[in-house]
């Protein structure tokens, strides 16, 4: 037996910036038992190592090297796979996938035939994994224009069309032989009528199990076509035999029986149950193709100032200045120029009532226009628009799997194999104990074991959920990033709010300024310092203070959870909260801590302006409450989840706030810190947590929650730090969220308990356990029907998810 050979290998890394970085790597490479040899290069941003067995190697260097804070460089893509037929494919394509060099993750969905990928560009690449699909009778669909994808829509329809052809071509024929075979078995020459009219239906119309399960043989796999092939084929030779020589059986004292009907019928049950199935997944995405098809396919352009041109999407730049009409879809995210509008943004946000846009205000693609005209600059084009993230964010979730698929796609991969076993046991103990016809008895239910059991119900019954739940989200304005959040959604007990942005309007304005006197006014500095600072408070004091002649900043800094500091014109100063002043030991006047208390009572939030001894002036700024919140957080304790409140803001202001809303438990003058420590204290009591905020200040505490849920709208949505998303920012849509994962999961155990329970009673009954009792026999034809219904109840029950209520 020859050892394996050595295979380099080259990872890209990212983030190792410095020589201790390089070694610290090297020495856990160096732990790593199936390397054989192992530099890190530096200068190239890479390391190179050796193996024989390299999969396993890569895969653990891999994880070293993250774990360690450093990175590798790894392309994510989501790639149509071709050639499915059934939930055993999956499994069989999934294997294949991951057991290449250089593939991370390799997740193969059949419900809506994709594969989510995560590779390593220096070892593999689209095309070596599309060479190795191939091997086995499936295909990866690498090219991913539009013109790609309007090309595969165009196959899959053909596909369907066609099946739809077979399905009425095979019922067709198989009515007249199950006729003839249940009624008229004993006319001349009828058991030839039967052979030349079953022909057609198995080896034409049934052509694609055949050669889909000799592809698998020739790999040492098998799927379901595999048990169809294998059920009518015998049940079809069988009958052929006893035909032309019925002596055989004659000579013994026995019948000669022909089952042409059971082969004609289970074909064509199985195609029927195959394009009802097929008819079913395209309704649970619809909402994918709902989203797709708010894209036009062609804008009309400005030239010149004058001139206007229409031209397809796929070429517009940005800073091209586009014309949109009365009833036109949006094609592109900008900024509008000239003119001014209504737009309906219900498809992207969910909220029901057109907003106004007039110059300056930002427009996204596939909102449509009502009755103005206006003309806007494309900021944003192609992928980077807030529909195309948002497609693409759905598409991702819908191909990702919960915790609960890795052991049904466990169970899908020996499925079909145990299955066969199962028909070769029972025909051994038919023939071994069955008495007369024991032979014919057992070859009938062999081939009934073979066509009732089906791995496609327990394939269809998670991702169907899946699509159909992301689906209903994202049609409510709730982006839902991968399935395993979903799952986790149902479990939540405790809900932190974040106030500003979150249960507030995230519209703060200034209601009020106090100045310490007037040789203390310097609104020029104030202006300077808020200038630089991102903090949405900076932004309503700019906003108030208006157009000011800026002075140059030095040293400046932003102290997180408290303000900023800076020097102007040699002088230092702070703009922040009360605990800015404290920690630099600068002092409040007597008139500004009377005129801010009473600020705080009316729940306004107070921002600070202070030299480096003491506070120069005082700004009352107010946040109101959103009209959705109060109703949002009944609904929550309503189903018995905890709510809570954190804020930076002072205690005064965040009681107010909270007992306006009927929160009851709160924390004020929270720092960033402080969030992530409430959230640990709760998880340790065993509560799952989710964390409600807008993705940027409370970063830190949404990666610890269980669930972190951002509030954003348009291009301010923060998806790569939340698991969920509500694009509109209505506090409506985190209980709705909720509701959904509940309904979801449900509708997923559902799924799986009655494709388990069909498969644990059908095979039984299909082998004949019943028959020594009451003497009753599945015919094949019966199972074919119930094995092709199976899978359609599973996904229309699904459906079921597009039609009910989550509010």
């Amino acid at each position: 037996m020859s050892e394996a050979v050595d295979q380099s290998i080259i990872i890209p890394l990212e983030n190792v910036e410095s020589e201790h970085g390089a070694l610290i790597i090297d020495k856990a490479l160096a732990k790593i038992k199936n390397i054989s040899t192992h530099k890190v290069e530096l200068n190239n941003q890479r390391a190179v190592i050796r193996s024989s067995q390299a999969n396993e190697a890569l895969a653990s260097a891999i994880q070293s090297i993250r774990d360690l804070g450093y990175g590798v460089t790894t392309v994510k893509k989501n790639l149509p796979v071709l050639n499915m037929s059934c939930a055993s494919c999956a499994s069989s394509a999934q294997t294949i996938l991951k057991s290449q060099i250089g593939v991370v993750q390799g997740d193969v969905n059949y419900a809506n035939g994709t594969a989510q990928l995560e590779y390593v560009p220096t070892v593999t690449s689209p095309r070596l994994l599309k060479s190795a699909l191939q091997s086995i009778g499936y295909d990866l669909m690498i090219d991913e224009s539009e013109e790609a994808k309007d090309h595969l829509d165009e196959l899959q329809h053909e596909k369907f069309l066609s099946l739809k052809r077979k399905t009425i071509s095979a019922i067709a024929l198989s009515l007249p032989v199950m006729i003839i075979g249940m009624f008229f078995m004993d006319m001349p020459y009828g058991n030839y009528i039967l052979w030349a009219i079953t022909t057609p239906v198995v080896f034409v119309f049934g052509k694609q199990f055949f050669v889909s399960a000799w592809k698998q043989t020739k790999h040492g796999s098998a799927n379901m076509d595999t048990l169809v092939a294998l059920s009518t084929g015998v049940a079809y030779f069988f009958s052929v035999f006893n035909t032309v020589y019925p002596e055989y059986w004659h000579s013994r004292g026995l019948h000669a029986h022909v089952y042409f009907e059971a082969s004609a019928v289970v074909i064509a049950f199985i195609l029927l149950g195959k394009w009802l199935e097929e008819r079913a997944k395209n309704k649970t995405s619809s909402a994918i193709k709902k989203l797709m098809g708010l894209k036009p396919k062609t804008v009309t352009v400005v030239r010149g100032g004058k001139r206007t041109e229409e031209i397809a999407i796929a070429a517009v730049n940005i800073g091209d200045i586009l014309l949109v009409k009365p009833g036109e879809k949006i094609a592109v995210d900008g900024t509008v120029v000239t003119g001014t509008s209504f737009v309906d943004e219900s498809m992207i946000s969910g909220e029901p009532i057109p907003v106004e846009k007039k110059a300056g205000e930002k427009v996204y693609a596939g909102t449509i226009n009502q009755k103005g005209s206006f003309e806007f600059t494309a900021n944003k084009v192609g992928g980077q628009t807030v529909l195309a993230q948002i497609i693409a964010l759905v598409q991702q979730a819908q191909g990702s799997k919960p915790p609960v698929q890795k052991l049904v796609d466990k169970i899908a991969g020996i499925f079909v194999p145990v299955v066969i076993g199962i028909a070769i046991i029972t025909l051994l103990v038919w023939v071994i104990i069955g008495g007369e016809n024991s032979f014919t008895h057992g070859l009938l239910a062999m081939v009934t074991v073979l066509v009732i059991a089906c791995p496609c119900a327990l394939g269809l019954a998670t991702p169907t959920a899946i699509m159909a739940g992301v689906g209903k989200g994202a049609e409510h304005g709730i982006l839902i990033k991968d399935a395993e959040s979903l799952e986790l959604a149902k479990k939540i007990n405790v809900v932190v709010f974040d106030k500003t942005g979150t249960i507030t309007e995230g519209k703060p304005a200034v209601v009020d300024i106090r100045w310490e006197n007037e040789e203390s006014k310097d609104a020029s500095a104030l202006a300077s310092l808020e200038k630089l600072s991102e903090h949405p408070l900076a932004e309503a004091i700019l906003k108030h203070l208006g157009q000011l002649d800026y002075a140059p900043v030095e040293n400046f800094r932003s102290i997180t959870g408290q303000g900023v500091e800076g020097k102007v014109a040699g002088k230092k100063y702070f703009v922040g909260n009360r605990s800015l002043l404290i920690s630099n030991q600068v002092s409040i006047p007597e008139l500004l801590e009377t005129t801010t208390s009473q600020w705080i009572q009316q729940a306004n939030t107070v921002i600070w302006f202070a030299d480096d001894r003491s506070a120069l002036a005082a700004v009352a700024i107010r946040d109101n409450v959103k009209k959705t919140s109060v109703e949002a957080i009944k609904k929550l304790q309503a189903e018995g989840i905890e709510v809570y409140m954190l804020t930076g803001d002072n205690q005064t202001t965040t009681h107010v706030i909270a007992e306006a809303v009927g929160i009851k438990k709160f924390k004020a003058e929270a720092m960033p810190a402080d969030k992530v420590s409430l959230i640990k204290d709760l998880q340790r009591e065993g509560k799952t947590v989710a964390m409600v905020g807008d993705g940027i200040n409370d970063s830190g505490a949404l990666a610890q929650a269980d669930v972190s849920i951002a509030m954003g709208k348009g291009s301010d949505i923060a998806m790569d730090v939340a698991k969920m998303t509500i694009i509109s920012s209505d506090l409506s849509k985190v209980h709705q969220a909720i509701r959904l994962s509940k309904m979801t999961i449900a509708t997923i155990h559902q799924n799986l308990f009655w494709a388990f329970i069909y498969n644990v009673i059908g095979i039984p009954i299909a082998a004949g356990i019943l028959y020594p009792i009451n003497g009753f026999l599945l015919n094949p034809m019966i199972a074919g029907a119930a094995m092709a219904f199976s899978s359609v109840s599973v996904v229309s029950n699904s459906l079921r998810l597009r039609n009910r209520t989550i509010s």
